[in-house]
């Protein structure tokens, strides 16, 4: 849940605010802009943003995660409308993202891809060989966003495998860099349509792991924890829900 937190504002404006193109009554239409889900674990916030955007009924979300349910842990493709690639190992959703890219920039298709990357995802290997490729192919119809929150499963980025400088990083392989607030409505949607040509652009979102409930932000553990029955009322509290709410879901 504190994955899905601290992307939830990216994501929302990515869906709801101009941004990426798409058509939820026709999920594969061939013009459509395609968002990829990098750090799968955050699913939660995928599949409540395509509820939102209509491409399955929002009742469909309480079944998130039981058995039999297609709404797993992480996003799979062809079983859920609106999933562009199935993702959760991490590390590879870069790489996938760079071959839709180059495959619309060979057909000349006015589409534009977006990929969201965890800070902690990005210490793999693959990701940062299709950080050598994109500019490389000069895909500027490629957005990738870093889920800049500085936690990963276990400890703080910076603990487990030193990072910085992270802008400088991909300046150096030929990217176009940008840095914003990744709870900011307005920079968010600014840094998203930002085209530079030749180059695909990185946006280094810095967020809050957790964003929006006191006791998990900035808390590792909340990369793996459920709410407990004591915590469940602060959260629903903080985040503006009721018990109606939670009667409709049992419901």
């Amino acid at each position: 849940m504190g994955a899905a937190f601290s992307m939830a504002d990216i994501i929302s404006v990515l869906y709801f605010n101009d941004v990426l193109k798409y058509d939820a009554k026709k999920p594969d239409w061939e013009e459509r802009d395609k968002f990829i889900l990098s750090k799968g674990h955050a699913s939660y916030a995928l599949y409540a943003v395509l509820a939102k955007a209509g491409y399955f009924s929002e009742e469909e979300l309480w079944h998130v995660g039981k058995p039999d349910s297609k709404f797993g842990g992480h996003p799979k493709m062809y079983d859920i409308p609106g999933v562009e690639a199935s993702t959760g190992a991490l590390g590879h959703g870069l790489s996938f993202a760079i071959g839709v890219a180059y495959s619309n920039k060979v057909d000349k298709k006015d589409s534009h891809i977006y990929v969201i990357l965890g800070d902690g995802e990005c210490q793999e290997g693959s990701v940062w060989e299709g950080a050598l490729s994109a500019p490389t192919l000069e895909l500027d119809n490629l957005t990738v966003i870093v889920d800049h929150n500085k936690l990963q499963a276990m400890d703080d980025l910076e603990s487990i495998v030193h990072m910085k400088p992270f802008a400088e990083k991909w300046k150096a392989f030929g990217w176009n860099v940008l840095e914003i607030d990744g709870h900011n409505y307005e920079e968010i949607k600014k840094a998203l349509l930002v085209r530079e040509k030749s180059k695909p652009t990185l946006i280094i979102a810095n967020t809050i792991k957790g964003k929006g409930v006191s006791f998990m932000e900035n808390v590792p553990i909340w990369h793996y924890r459920m709410p407990n029955e004591q915590e469940l009322p602060v959260l629903m509290k903080e985040l503006g829900l009721t018990e109606a709410d939670l009667k409709l879901g049992k419901a």
